[in-house]
């Protein structure tokens, strides 16, 4: 639901990937924004894996749980006008004991739908007020039955009075305390990391529903040359038809990832970068815990 691109936006600045494809963050990520009198850790986890459950997606799933146990307030990100059954089951995840605030994004789509202004905000009203309902009415537990939404927000991520907004709202639930993090610092994830979610995201968006889920980046050489990074990168599938279709006709749709992905980390590193790429197929890796340990992801 616009998850990343809303951490993003809330961060002032691109640290986690965006892509059509669902589910496209893995690690947990923090994005650090520091105001006068406040600063705001975000976390921006992968989203709960509720069908395909193999060692990858039970060890994400695991990163989200273990998130929920850190945190001063759970934002709950849906899509405005729209409450389905994998909303639910997150929502029998979300602790009783921590506010919650829940978040209607992509209000710019939702008001797309209406002619009339007072249909528009007759409508948004009338899908808030549902979401009021008690916890269990919406579908989760009957022990979360006390429970309601600490806050309601609708907003756009696109929209920087509606980021700034919000983080008003979110400055409220703050423990008082000196800042973790140097007031320039907007992630605690390095260079490496964020070179592979680079490639990883135009893989993505360069195949979109062809390739599977099951495809991952791993840096093979990252190193400082002069003032340029030299980065050599493998990705990794899990069939041979998924290799072709990576690398396209001639090369040539490898040949456009590996230069978007270029170009994003020349703008992110504020620095020149010369990128190999590689496509290499590795079978069952999703379900091998030696592979995911080595990535990261267990």
């Amino acid at each position: 639901m616009g998850k990343s691109t809303l951490i993003n936006a809330l961060v002032g600045q691109k640290i986690s990937i965006t892509s059509r494809k669902a589910q496209t963050t893995r690690h947990r990520i923090l994005g650090i924004q520091t105001r006068e009198n406040a600063q705001f850790i975000f976390i921006d986890t992968p989203g709960f894996q509720t069908r395909l459950l193999n060692t990858l997606n039970k060890a994400l799933n695991r990163t989200v749980t273990t998130a929920l146990q850190d945190v001063n307030v759970v934002c709950f990100i849906i899509e405005a006008g729209y409450w389905g059954e994998d909303d639910k089951k997150v929502l029998k995840l979300l602790p009783a004991d921590i506010p919650v605030v829940l978040i209607l994004n992509k209000l710019d789509l939702f008001n797309g739908r209406f002619q009339a202004p007072s249909e528009r905000d007759q409508a948004l009203l009338n899908f808030m007020k549902d979401m009021s309902r008690p916890w269990s009415e919406l579908g989760g537990h009957e022990d979360q039955n006390k429970c309601e939404f600490a806050e309601i927000v609708p907003m756009s991520a696109k929209s920087p009075p509606d980021i700034a907004r919000l983080l008003d709202v979110l400055e409220d639930y703050l423990p008082e305390a000196e800042a973790v993090y140097d007031p320039d610092t907007l992630t605690d994830r390095n260079e490496r990391f964020l070179a592979a979610e680079i490639l990883r995201e135009k893989v993505f968006r360069f195949t979109g529903d062809e390739l599977p889920y099951t495809s991952t980046v791993v840096i093979d050489q990252f190193k400082m040359d002069g003032r340029m990074r030299r980065i050599a990168a493998t990705i990794l599938v899990d069939r041979d038809s998924h290799k072709a279709m990576i690398i396209g006709e001639k090369g040539e749709r490898l040949k456009k990832i590996s230069t978007d992905a270029r170009i994003d980390m020349e703008k992110l590193f504020d620095g020149k970068v010369f990128l190999e790429t590689w496509v290499k197929v590795k079978r069952g890796w999703a379900d091998d815990r030696a592979e995911l340990r080595a990535q990261g992801l267990e």
